[in-house]
């Protein structure tokens, strides 16, 4: 699993692109509390914490899919995955945090438009923090 990349994700780099050439100014790969729990795109002085989440390995409602060999053990570990995605969202708004979060397949500019309404403070955007990850925002599918 080594292979699996962490960050600079082809979908998180395609919106940090959009992000950067708007102005926009970010932590990438930043844990906003400490510890292990990182956010893949950070706007520290705002308090928001961007996640741009894989479709397989964080249960995306219409693209997940569930290996067929080894189901004992893939099924506790993408749970857990979602599970900790809920207790990270908790932790970060019991400290005051917007936590945004986003599937690999939605479209970069439609992610990037609604992390802007949110930095810029435009509260029709929409967008909000989504303590269900299963419900993410701009999901078209």
């Amino acid at each position: 699993m080594l292979s699996n990349r962490g960050r600079d994700t082809s979908p998180e780099l395609a919106v940090r692109r959009i992000l950067h050439a708007s102005g926009f100014r970010y932590r990438v790969d930043f844990a906003p509390l400490g510890g292990r729990r990182r956010a893949d795109i950070v706007f520290t002085r705002m308090r928001v914490a961007v996640y741009i989440d894989g479709c397989f390995w964080h249960g995306c409602p219409v693209h997940a899919t569930m290996p067929r060999i080894n189901t004992d053990y893939w099924r506790p570990k993408l749970q857990r995955n979602i599970e900790r995605d809920l207790e990270t969202n908790a932790s970060l708004e019991d400290a005051g945090w917007t936590v945004l979060r986003y599937w690999e397949h939605e479209d970069a500019a439609r992610v990037a438009d609604s992390i802007a309404a949110v930095i810029r403070g435009n509260p029709n955007s929409g967008a909000k923090s989504t303590p269900d990850p299963l419900q993410r925002q701009n999901c078209d599918h």
